[in-house]
C-alpha cells in the first residue's frame, strides 16, 4: 500500500512542508531512514538524524526549529506530537493487516472453558477450566491462564505470560512454613494488554483484579489480591506485593517495587526502580527510594556525593581537636 505526504497529513491533521505528492509504502527510525519510508522526529535527542535521512517523509513537532535545511528528497509533515501522530498511523497499518483467528491445534483449551468470538489462541496456549475469554482476544504462545481466570474482550496477552497461579501465601509453624490455599481467581477487564512473562497472581479470596485499559509491560509481577485501576501503565520489571491497591491513569517506570497492603491513588507517577513502602495520596509524581518528591530526591543525590568529602574533613577536624586536647594537657 502507498500513501502521499498529502493523504497522511489529511488523515493526521498535519501540514505539509515539501512535496505533498510524496509517497510512502514502509516505516523506517529517522536513523535508518530509506527512500519509500517515513520516519517520525518526537526526541529532541535525534535531530541531528534529520538532515541525513534518507527518509522519504518524516513527521515532525510543530514546535522543533531546524537549524540548517533538510535534503530536497525530504518531505515534512508538522503535527502537534510526532508521537502520537505515528501511533495513529501505525495503528491504521496494523487495521489492515489480515488478522489471525481461531484455536491453533496445538493449543490446549479445556472443555469447561468458553471462548468469545474473533479470538486467536496461539500454539501452546494452555486455557485451564472453567475460564472465560471475552472477544477480540489474543493469547500469544506459551500463555496458561489457570482455572477459574476470566478476561474481558479485546484483551492482548502475550508470550510466556502466566494468569492465575497462586499467589504467594505460607504461613510460618515451627516446622517450617504451611501453604495457604489459594482458593480466589484472577479479573482482567477489557482492553488489558500484558507483556511477555508477566504474572498475575491468583486471590486467596475473591479476586486479583486488573481494570480496563490497564498496560503491563513484560516481566510485570502482580501478586495475589491486587487491584490495578482503569488505564494505569507499568514498565518492565514492576513488583506489587501482595493486596496492593492502585489507583487510574498512574504511571510507574522500570523495576518500581511496591510493598504489600498499600493504597496508591489516582495519576501517581513513579520514577523508575522507585520503591513504595506506605500510601500515596492521587497526583503525585515521586522517585526514588523511598519514593519522594523529584526535587527533594536530587537534592539528597547531591549530598550523598559530597559525603566522602564531608568525612575526610570530620575526620581532620576529630584529628585536630586531639591535638588541642594533648597541646592543652
Amino acid at each position: 500500500m502507498e500513501f502521499s505526504a498529502k493523504q497522511i497529513a489529511e488523515y493526521i491533521q498535519g501540514r505539509v512542508e515539501g512535496n505533498e505528492n510524496a509517497t510512502v509504502n514502509s516505516f523506517a527510525k529517522i536513523e535508518e531512514g530509506k527512500a519509500g519510508a517515513i520516519s517520525f522526529l518526537s526526541n529532541p535527542k535525534y535531530t541531528h538524524y534529520i538532515y541525513d535521512t534518507d527518509s522519504t517523509i518524516v513527521l515532525i513537532d510543530e514546535a522543533v526549529e531546524l537549524e540548517k535545511e533538510v535534503k530536497p528528497t525530504l518531505t515534512l509533515i508538522r503535527v502537534k506530537s510526532a508521537y502520537e501522530a505515528v501511533a495513529k498511523l501505525l495503528q491504521l497499518y496494523d487495521s489492515m493487516m489480515p488478522k489471525k483467528t481461531g484455536i491453533d491445534p496445538l493449543a490446549f483449551i479445556a472443555p469447561s472453558a468458553k471462548i468469545g468470538e474473533n479470538c486467536y489462541i496461539a500454539p501452546f496456549a494452555c486455557i485451564g477450566e472453567n475460564v472465560t475469554i471475552g472477544d477480540n482476544c489474543r493469547i500469544n504462545p506459551h500463555v496458561v491462564v489457570y482455572h477459574g481466570c476470566k478476561i474481558g474482550n479485546n484483551v492482548t496477552i502475550h508470550a510466556g505470560s502466566v494468569i492465575g497461579a497462586d499467589g504467594f501465601g505460607f504461613a510460618p509453624t515451627t516446622d517450617g512454613y504451611d501453604k495457604i490455599p489459594q482458593i480466589g481467581n484472577v479479573i482482567i477487564e477489557d482492553n488489558v494488554e500484558i507483556g511477555a512473562n508477566t504474572c498475575i497472581d491468583r486471590s486467596t479470596m475473591g479476586s486479583t483484579i486488573v481494570h480496563k485499559g490497564v498496560k503491563l509491560d513484560n516481566l510485570v509481577q502482580i501478586a495475589h489480591n491486587c487491584e490495578v485501576g482503569e488505564n494505569t501503565v507499568m514498565s518492565a520489571q514492576v513488583g506489587l506485593a501482595g493486596s496492593t491497591k492502585v489507583g487510574k491513569w498512574c504511571m510507574f517506570g522500570g523495576q518500581v517495587g511496591l510493598s504489600g497492603h498499600i493504597s496508591i491513588g489516582d495519576k501517581v507517577f513513579l520514577g523508575g526502580q522507585s520503591g513504595v513502602m506506605s500510601n500515596l495520596k492521587s497526583d503525585q509524581s515521586l522517585i526514588g527510594s523511598p519514593a519522594t518528591e523529584p526535587r527533594q530526591y536530587f537534592k539528597q543525590q547531591a549530598l550523598i556525593r559530597k559525603l566522602p568529602d564531608l568525612y575526610d574533613q570530620i575526620k581532620e577536624l576529630q584529628k585536630q581537636v586531639e591535638e588541642l586536647k594533648t597541646n592543652k594537657k
